[in-house]
């Protein structure tokens, strides 16, 4: 199959989403433009460039560029004050101008930070994302979020910085580890829920086949089409936007209280929407059979559907509450959620109570 193009409607600031197992090769004839000095800056996550740079560097320079690296071992652990440090003080050294682009290469802790650091760099230079985990390819690589990480949260600190491009290459998912390749699909799974119930019935029919071959670059597709349907028409999260943070308000909490690289990030998501349908349930809001579908489809992929499936525990319910408290989307010290009427019917819920979230918390804790 050939490369799928994702369109991003942001006017002066569009780009394309280029899918597919060529897409790194398609995507590097692009790059001339973006590296008008002849050079390509590239920020690329350690492990991932040790796997596919030797592609990487033969597809830059087949366009005739000659690449610039600088290394970065990845995790959440990049995304902090030392890691923009070291990263923008590589590309000042460089002499980066601002009419270059730094290119960023690995899965999403990376490509946040550099975007980030592209934001900040001279009060702005471009950057283009190559994602190199399904989670990156589906969900943070697209939409211009940037940031990084405080002792007081995730992404707190951050930007809406688009990228100029980015080149989802499904063959460098080949050599992720299962785990990772399931932590992406709960982003996809997540598209479904929150506004394309029919993309949700798909997936629930082809089972594990969403995770092969050309049936996977459509579900890539659908999920960034939907991201950036919701993007074009709420580009900095003041309205719709919050709606694909269904389950992340309950993801960012079990993370942040995780022991230190136990838990990734879309097994936290794969509770979270789990937890945000039976929370909708306790609200009258959802039906009992919707949120049993989610759960069953979310368990059946592999990834946690309860607190107890969650490694990096034990979770304390009233601290996840505590950490729920300082989420970005709230307003007026209080909680705000991301629920659901049905599967595909997301809705953004101001206000909730906390001492009932603390006990509902408690019971699925015990469940």
């Amino acid at each position: 199959m050939s490369a799928l193009t994702v369109p991003v409607a942001l006017g002066a600031r569009s780009y394309d989403v280029l899918i597919g197992p060529d897409a790194l090769e398609t995507g590097a004839a692009r790059l001339p433009q973006y590296c008008p000095r002849g050079r390509a800056l590239i920020a690329a996550d350690r492990a991932a460039f040790a796997a596919h740079g030797e592609r990487l560097i033969s597809a830059v320079r087949a366009a005739g560029l000659t690449p610039l690296v600088h290394e970065i071992e990845g995790g959440e652990r990049a995304k902090s004050w030392a890691g923009l440090d070291a990263l923008t003080g590589w590309m000042l050294d460089q002499g980066m101008e601002r009419g270059e682009a730094l290119i960023a290469f690995g899965g999403g802790t990376l490509g946040d930070l550099a975007g980030f650091a592209a934001a900040v760099m001279k009060r702005g230079c471009g950057f283009i994302q190559i994602p190199t985990t399904l989670l990156a390819q589906v969900d943070s690589s697209v939409g211009g979020k940037t940031g990084i990480n405080t002792p007081q949260g995730k992404n707190l600190i951050g930007a809406f910085h688009q990228p100029a491009l980015v080149i989802a290459d499904t063959r460098v998912l080949d050599t992720l580890p299962e785990r990772e390749i399931r932590a992406g699909y709960a982003e996809i799974i997540k598209a479904g829920l929150i506004a394309d119930a029919p993309l949700f019935e798909r997936l629930e029919a082809l089972g594990p086949k969403a995770l092969q071959g050309d049936a996977l670059v459509r579900a890539i597709a659908d999920a960034v089409a939907f991201k950036a349907r919701i993007v074009a028409e709420d580009e900095t999260e003041r309205g719709v936007r919050a709606l694909l943070n269904l389950g992340h308000t309950f993801a960012h909490a079990f993370e942040a209280e995780a022991r230190p690289g136990a838990l990734v990030h879309g097994e936290a998501v794969a509770a979270g929407l789990v937890l945000a349908f039976r929370y909708s349930v306790r609200r009258g809001l959802c039906p009992q059979a919707d949120a049993d579908r989610a759960e069953a489809h979310i368990a059946a992929a592999g990834l946690p559907a309860r607190i107890a499936d969650l490694p990096g525990g034990p979770y304390e319910p009233a601290r996840l509450t505590a950490r729920m408290g300082s989420d970005k989307k709230n307003t007026g010290g209080a909680i705000t959620l991301v629920l659901a009427r049905a599967i595909g019917e997301a809705m953004i819920a101001p206000g909730a109570d906390a001492a009932d979230l603390t006990a509902f918390l408690q019971e699925e804790t015990d469940r």
